[in-house]
């Protein structure tokens, strides 16, 4: 079964959530991507054919590529508070930690460092490399883009009980300065026209290439990933997505929609690698339904444990999109554009799905019976409410017929004998 994609990613609960993250697509240079697939290419040429390298063989004070960036955690003691073994320089300068932080647990939590210590518990879950990318408000108050890769590491061939992290940045401008170009670009964005073709935000990321041959002085190991890369790589940008959108308890509306659009394509790719597919139904042991065959997917994304209706609504979200033939990449624009956002999307599938509404059987029925000739006909000096077009009388059997003897008030019962009639 596929490593590294069997959990969803989720907010860190030592922490609060953090408004300022926002998942999205990030301006930042090649050499800054090369860095992060130089680290991952590392990791794998110290496998020699083992589930995780040996942390005997890693020596980052001596990696002179991307050492400074890289922080080293030590989980021997237990997961809850890991040990940090190594800071790099840079790393250690732009977070403004002295010697006396020797634990995760004491990394300030707006600090660039936490960035990368609060997805620790991912890999335990997942037991694979995870990338990811973000922004944040540092502590100078400036946005920060980053990049991380966190590789696990053992000490006995078996057990993860180190972590090996490096993270890339690059400080931005003055938050007042930066809202401004944010609201520029978001105008520019609704009246722009909206792109057919999408590009994965870490084109050349760690996942990339994992089917790809390996270099002849560095042996390919087997793969932590056997399903469709292309797959697992969309997987993977959902639920980093769906992880910001629930880390900012959904306030962002341009995080969801981020999150959403990369569910719908992952739920597009499933229809090219079905069997990949059916490996994570039943790693998550969920089942596709032929009335919800978004579900599972929407699931996977977000989490068996997220809120039920959210992921009815999401689900009908995609459905819709399908349906009506939103490209790949092209969700998030649609839901900017859509009457309603997502509640307007959710109505429009729903009554789409609808079954067309009975016909009116009592209509039928009083037609019916207006047609058939009467069997006879009694005047009577009782009035009849003029909205009573049939009524219901009480007779006894006479010497020469029926002698009418009531005229029954009852709507419920006139109502059912009418039906009686017709059958």
């Amino acid at each position: 079964m596929a490593r590294g994609i069997n959990h969803p990613l989720g907010s860190n609960p030592g922490h609060e959530a953090d408004d300022a993250v926002n998942d999205r697509e990030l301006t930042i240079g090649t050499d800054e991507r090369r860095m992060h697939v130089r680290a991952y290419n590392h990791w794998v040429s110290l496998l020699h054919g083992r589930a995780y390298p040996s942390i005997e063989d890693l020596d980052p004070d001596n990696i002179m590529d991307f050492g400074a960036h890289s922080v080293l955690l030590d989980f021997s003691k237990g997961v809850d508070d890991p040990a940090i073994r190594f800071l790099g320089r840079a790393l250690r300068e732009e977070t403004g930690l002295d010697a006396t932080i020797t634990h995760v647990a004491q990394v300030p939590s707006r600090s660039l460092l936490s960035r990368l210590t609060d997805h620790y518990l991912q890999i335990i879950a997942n037991r694979a490399p995870i990338g990811f990318e973000a922004e944040f408000v540092g502590t100078r108050g400036h946005n920060t883009l980053y990049r991380g890769i966190l590789m696990p590491f053992s000490s006995n061939d078996d057990t993860i009980d180190f972590i090996y992290g490096v993270i890339n940045w690059k400080e931005l401008v003055d938050a007042e300065t930066q809202a401004k170009l944010e609201a520029e670009v978001d105008e520019a964005r609704r009246t722009a026209p909206r792109s057919l073709v999408a590009a994965p935000v870490w084109a050349d990321g760690p996942s990339a290439g994992f089917d790809a041959p390996a270099a002849a002085e560095a042996p390919a190991p087997e793969s932590p990933i056997t399903v469709d890369a292309s797959l697992a790589d969309k997987l993977l940008l959902a639920r980093e997505s769906a992880a910001a959108a629930r880390a900012s308890d959904t306030r962002s509306r341009s995080a969801l929609y981020r999150a959403l659009a990369r569910a719908y394509d992952f739920a597009l790719a499933v229809d090219d690698d079905a069997e990949g597919y059916a490996e994570l139904l039943a790693d998550a042991g969920l089942t596709v339904q032929a009335r919800a065959p978004m579900t599972p997917a929407v699931k996977l994304v977000f989490g068996a444990d997220y809120d039920k209706t959210r992921v009815t609504e999401f689900a009908a979200v995609l459905s819709h999109a399908k349906r009506t033939g939103v490209p790949q990449g092209g969700l998030d624009a649609f839901l900017d554009g859509a009457e309603g956002g997502i509640k307007g999307v959710v109505k429009a599938e729903r009554e789409f799905r609808r079954p067309p509404a009975r016909p009116d059987a009592f209509a039928e029925i009083a037609a019916e019976l207006r047609s058939r000739p009467p069997l006879g006909h009694v005047d009577m000096t009782v009035a009849i409410p003029a909205d009573r077009e049939f009524v219901v009388l009480l007779a006894r059997a006479g010497k020469r017929g029926l002698d009418i003897v009531a005229q029954v008030e009852d709507s419920p019962l006139t109502e059912r004998l009418v039906r009686k009639a017709a059958a």
